[in-house]
């Protein structure tokens, strides 16, 4: 635990020391949504919200991968030659090669989106991203990778219900991993709509997960959760009302499938649901609105998603995300309670 505390501290150091100039430079860099992102004739809450936004820069995820990852590649070799023991569960440059995997492709994929929608690449389209479709086969076949590699690599395929026991799914735990990939993937990017709800959200959730992996003994595992929370926190300083910077989609992203990823590497899906469940509210929410437009021509909802319906009934930003960290702080306690009993 002394280790990991350490790691988590001098990964909030390290981000702490750069950010500002790096919220600088993406000022300067335009990396931010433009003020005709949102048509000035939408009246509704969530344009209102989103047009007070724009300006504001969008890449502290980037900044949060990039620094993760380049820590996160250095520091086992570094803990073995300073004579630290390292035990994991699964083949340990297989899992590594998971984590790494997840956090990039789903990370380079989001900051493609962000790099269409900021610099206009798509003016036809109104800078609205890459084609929904297109983004959402990339997702699928990613986290069909991803299952691939859990599946033939390391040997997963079960799930631990809790007050049942252990159910094996064979091959078919490749397509469930792929949806959780996919649906956190998701879920998180939209959570990401206000100041601190998802950078929040995640930094409760992943200290619930870095318990988790110490009690299986994955010293990979938990490394690189104490890294990314680190940064987390770090960025969670400047992304509190009111932000001075957002995850954009590359951070969004690439989170959204990683959080997914840690869960299933501690073997633990119901406590990954039941953590992730404020992501999953959310993210329904919006998913119902879409249904509802599509094929009944119909709004189901006044307004989606949930943290944008709670805003027009009256809640100030500020309430709706502490409240949703509140809901978080107690799932979280739900979810490992589920997971160790």
């Amino acid at each position: 635990m002394d280790l990991l505390l350490g790691v988590l501290i001098f990964s909030f150091i390290i981000h702490s020391l750069v950010i500002v100039p790096y919220i600088n430079f993406l000022y300067k860099l335009k990396f931010y949504k433009s003020s005709t992102a949102v048509s000035k004739e939408k009246k509704d809450e969530a344009s209102v919200h989103i047009r007070s936004k724009a300006r504001t820069p969008e890449g502290g995820g980037i900044l949060i991968l990039v620094i993760t990852s380049l820590i996160f590649a250095f520091s086992l070799p570094a803990l073995r030659f300073l004579g630290f023991e390292i035990t994991h569960v699964y083949p340990i440059n297989d899992e590594i090669n998971i984590i790494f995997f997840t956090f990039i492709s789903f990370g380079l994929l989001g900051f493609y989106d962000d790099i269409i929608k900021f610099f206009e690449l798509d003016r036809q389209r109104g800078y609205t991203g890459l084609k929904t479709g297109y983004k959402f086969m990339m997702q699928i076949t990613l986290g069909l990778i991803i299952g691939a590699m859990m599946y033939i690599n390391l040997g997963i395929d079960i799930i631990h219900i809790p007050f049942f026991g252990v159910i094996h799914f064979g091959f078919w735990f490749v397509p469930l991993a792929a949806l959780l990939v996919v649906t956190f993937t998701n879920a998180v990017n939209i959570t990401d709509g206000m100041d601190g709800l998802a950078a929040g959200l995640l930094m409760i959730s992943l200290f619930g997960f870095l318990l988790l992996s110490i009690s299986i003994l994955d010293t990979p595992l938990s490394i690189f959760i104490a890294l990314w929370l680190g940064g987390i926190i770090a960025f969670l300083y400047f992304n509190v009302f009111p932000a001075r910077l957002f995850l954009g989609d590359a951070g969004a992203m690439a989170f959204g499938a990683a959080f997914a990823t840690v869960g299933l590497l501690t073997g633990k899906v119901i406590a990954l649901i039941i953590i992730g469940l404020p992501f999953l509210v959310d993210g329904l929410s919006s998913l119902i609105q879409i249904l509802g437009v599509k094929l009944l021509h119909r709004r189901l909802l006044p307004i989606a998603p949930l943290h944008y319906y709670l805003l027009k009934i009256g809640w100030t930003e500020p309430k709706i995300v502490q409240r949703a960290w509140l809901v978080g702080i107690m799932l979280v306690i739900f979810g490992i309670w589920l997971a160790i009993i």
